[in-house]
């Protein structure tokens, strides 16, 4: 039985009518899988509201932001808790109240159904605990730093070319376990460059993806409070005019990837999550 009791911290509006999609929605998916939820005015303290609210998102496992309305203290809180590098899943009632450079960030568009919202977030706690379970066990923190496409159209064809850049880090106090190799798992229908040069790939031996890339991994180990940094893009063909395709202006890119720490302790996966439109270069 799992003995670790996570906290998840939440950030959201104080209004009343979040009420009911807190209690019911939050409080209710966090606690039937062992993570305790808890909103700052739920808490007793003796310091000021500011510096509890930060302490806490310092000490969460988790961060859950309700983004609706774009309230700007949640928004300020959420910046503040992607600087500390935490677990975040962001919640909104309208996809349009997430900001552009949080738009490849993990979030759930509920659309006012507290049941819509339990499910998903039932879906994205389990993420986050075996993200942290990870962690804990590797010593190193996967973090999606950044994630854009470029259109590269002609009479002919449509190229997508997504690019991403990922963050591996040690927050603990131990060296992490080694990294043996590093695989990136995608659909058949993508290449991927590194250090513009093409990257061996072969089936997957994931169920869900068809293709593992080999990526070249920045170091073997990370030691405590170390960084790296991984730099790499994918290209595919999004439309081909011979097939009578149409080739538009955008496309968007979505679904979910993996990235594989292969390491002297086993294998750990890290889902990333991508949602982003690939248009033309304005020039």
């Amino acid at each position: 039985m799992d003995t670790h009791k996570f906290f998840a911290f939440v950030l959201m509006p104080f209004d009343s009518k979040f009420n009911d999609l807190y209690k019911f929605g939050i409080k209710e998916a966090a606690a039937e899988i062992g993570i305790h939820a808890e909103r700052v005015d739920e808490q007793i303290y003796s310091e000021g509201i500011l510096e509890r609210i930060y302490r806490q998102i310092e000490v969460a496992d988790i961060i859950i932001a309700d983004m609706t309305g774009q309230n700007p203290n949640v928004f300020y809180e959420v910046g503040y808790a992607h600087a500390k590098e935490k677990l975040c899943i962001l919640l909104t009632a309208n996809s349009d109240d997430i900001p552009f450079d949080l738009k490849h960030q993990r979030h759930i568009v509920y659309s006012d159904s507290i049941q819509e919202l339990k499910h998903q977030l039932t879906e994205n706690l389990e993420w986050a605990k075996k993200e942290i379970e990870n962690i804990e066990k590797s010593h190193i923190q996967v973090n999606l730093k950044n994630v854009f496409g470029y259109l590269d159209k002609s009479k002919f064809s449509a190229q997508g070319d997504v690019h991403f850049t990922i963050d591996l880090s040690n927050e603990s106090n131990n060296t992490s376990a080694e990294i043996d190799a590093i695989y990136f798992y995608t659909t058949k229908a993508w290449n991927l460059y590194q250090d513009n040069k093409i990257c061996p790939s072969t089936e997957s031996d994931l169920p869900i993806y068809e293709i593992r890339h080999f990526l070249n991994s920045p170091m073997r180990r990370l030691h405590k409070n170390s960084w790296a940094q991984i730099k790499f893009n994918l290209k595919r063909t999004l439309a081909l005019a011979t097939k009578g395709e149409e080739l538009k202006d955008s496309y968007r890119v979505h679904g979910t990837t993996n990235l594989r720490l292969s390491t002297s302790e086993g294998n750990f996966d890290y889902e990333l999550p991508i949602d982003i439109m690939v248009d033309e270069i304005p020039f």
